[in-house]
């Protein structure tokens, strides 16, 4: 390595040289550093005397005064005057150089030693140098010796425990590492250079612990922005799933990639009373506290848009109102289904979503299809619903793009895959949401947010099954349509065992909505009795779709009452219209435990 070619650039180089001219000094004669260091700092002003006077009376064809020749302007020393151990002695940066296959120690300047105590030449770096092993410099000057080519590694870091004990030995050198005063990060080359009967490394060390500390604080205010900006995202999903009687769900939110921006991403699960559950799952496009801001809001309004127990495709159609009013810039797509366990079907709508699956018992998958409508926010189209199967025995996946859409694939493909996945996917809620997000590739890298949603209606046997009846009578005649309600209702709440107490108030709300059934509505009528593990659901549906409404009667008022009396003594009630024009009204009591 040809140390001329590069130190003449140094700063002070010049000034170094006119030192050492003027002290008399051969500038290939070897000094002690030290000595060097007391005749340079007494020989300066000379040195700067002699140059001002070259620079006026230097001869003018080039020449150095004594007659040498020199490419460069008048006064300036020629490279191989400089002396490489005043230029390795005087750089800021860690110089050390090693030589043979053991790595012996030639030379360390002294910043070197500053940084890590004297060595003493000759002995080996892996015995002398704990921080070269700790930086793993010791495989790569070995590589470095076999290839003959300069190898850099960067902002590698030096722990301040990495230090040993001084020690003298007995000819008066000093041996051992001294104590390092902090933790420091190097990032180092080493280049080959060649020594008298073997090849040698020198190791050039550039300290790079502020700009390696300034980018440890960066990273750690990015988690601690991400850590903020997941547990906002996390704060908008549902903090407990409801949990229906008739099925099981569960869910899981990866967030994307690993800077500090939320998605919007969201799924809720909603119970509608009368043993019905509403499902749904969301995507606003893009990322920021902005598309997380308007999650928020469309979850809150599919939240409460459900308490109003409207068909699916209704609830889309005032939710796509509302994205257009919240942000028209942000596009959201939506699936919105309602799951009833008297017809043991999904109904859905779909804004722009992609498409629900149900895995059979047998394991076959079904995708549901069409109908399917522009994502939110685009107005002027009307949604309508659809249904899928989902006997028991059955699962259903709800997901966001983030699970299927690859760059490197067409999105149909993803869908493919994610079937393929499903139909071998068994177990619990949970672990077929964790399955799931496995068999797709979704690790903590993944550059896009994913929810998913399962639900299974199981199928019961045994015990279990006992806890779970149906039983439906049609009211046909007129008001002796009642009596006879209030027998069945006796009878079937005496075969279920319930509690007299509970039984007679059971029969009590069997009567009043079939009477009020019987006043206000018109056939065909019907009366729906079911039992699960947690309650007793009492429904009757007409060909009516006038709601009833609680009102305050006054005492001399022949009617009205029949309403306040179910609200008063059932655990809750209800009220919706029914797909083929009519109504449902219901109540729910909560059995014992």
């Amino acid at each position: 390595m040809n140390f001329t070619r590069w130190s003449a650039r140094l700063p002070g180089t010049q000034r170094r040289i006119a030192a050492r001219t003027g002290s008399g000094d051969s500038p290939a004669e070897p000094r002690d550093n030290s000595a060097h260091s007391q005749d340079a700092k007494s020989s300066v002003p000379a040195a700067r005397g002699e140059f001002e006077r070259h620079g006026e009376h230097g001869d003018r064809t080039g020449e150095h005064p004594d007659g040498r020749p020199d490419g460069g302007p008048a006064g300036i020393p020629a490279l191989e005057e400089l002396s490489v151990r005043d230029v390795l002695g005087g750089l800021p940066a860690l110089v050390a150089l090693v030589y043979g296959p053991d790595h012996r120690v030639a030379y360390v300047n002294d910043a070197y030693t500053d940084a890590f105590g004297p060595r003493e030449p000759g002995t080996a770096a892996a015995e002398c140098c704990p921080e070269l092993v700790e930086l793993g410099l010791m495989p790569l000057m070995d590589q470095v010796l076999r290839s003959g080519k300069p190898r850099t590694v960067k902002s590698r870091k030096v722990l301040a425990a990495t230090s040993g004990t001084l020690t003298t030995s007995p000819h008066g050198s000093v041996n051992g590492s001294a104590t390092v005063a902090r933790d420091g990060s190097y990032t180092v080359t080493c280049t080959p250079v060649e020594t008298s009967g073997s090849g040698g490394v020198l190791i050039f060390a550039a300290d790079v612990t502020d700009h390696a500390e300034a980018a440890e604080r960066l990273r750690a205010g990015e988690r601690r922005l991400r850590e903020t900006a997941v547990a906002l995202q996390r704060s908008l999903l549902p903090q407990e799933l409801e949990q229906p009687d008739d099925l099981r769900v569960a869910a899981t939110y990866q967030p994307g990639g690993t800077d500090a921006a939320v998605g919007g991403d969201w799924y809720d699960v909603i119970t509608l009373g009368a043993g019905r559950t509403a499902l749904v799952i969301g995507d606003v496009m893009g990322r920021g506290v902005r598309a997380a801001a308007v999650m928020g809001q469309l979850r809150t309004a599919v939240r409460a848009y459900a308490r109003l127990d409207l068909p699916p495709h209704e609830v889309l159609q005032l939710l796509d109102g509302l994205a257009a009013e919240i942000d028209p810039s942000q596009i959201a797509t939506c699936v919105y289904a309602v799951h009833d366990p008297n017809e043991g079907r999904l109904v859905y709508a779909s804004a722009g979503h992609l498409p629900i699956l149900v895995r059979a018992e047998d394991g076959t998958v079904a995708r549901a299809a069409d109908p399917t409508g522009p994502p939110l926010g685009t107005g002027g189209w009307i949604h309508t619903s659809g249904t899928i199967e989902l006997a028991p025995g059955s699962t259903a996946v709800l997901y966001t793009d983030g699970l299927v859409e690859r760059r490197s694939e067409d999105i149909d493909e993803g869908v493919a895959s994610l079937e393929r996945a499903l139909a071998g996917a068994k177990g619990s809620p949970q672990v077929v949401c964790d399955r799931l997000i496995r068999a797709m590739g979704v690790t903590a890298e993944h550059d896009d947010d994913v929810a998913v949603l399962v639900l299974q209606h199981p199928a019961r046997t045994g015990h279990s099954a006992e806890l779970f009846h149906n039983a439906a009578l049609d009211l046909l005649g007129g008001i002796e349509a009642a009596p006879r309600a209030r027998a069945f209702a006796s009878g079937v709440l005496s075969s279920w065992r319930f509690p007299v107490e509970l039984k007679d108030l059971g029969v009590l709300a069997t009567s009043e909505l079939v009477a009020n059934s019987l006043q206000h509505g018109t056939p065909p009528m019907r009366l729906r009795l079911r039992r699960t593990d947690r309650r007793l659901i009492i429904e009757v549906t007409d060909g009516d779709d006038h709601l009833p409404l609680r009102r305050h009667a006054e005492p001399a008022d022949e009617a009205g009452r029949g309403i306040s009396i179910v609200a008063t003594i059932a655990s809750s009630w209800g009220s919706r219209r029914t797909p083929g024009g009519g109504k449902a009204v219901w109540c729910e009591f909560a059995l014992p435990h």
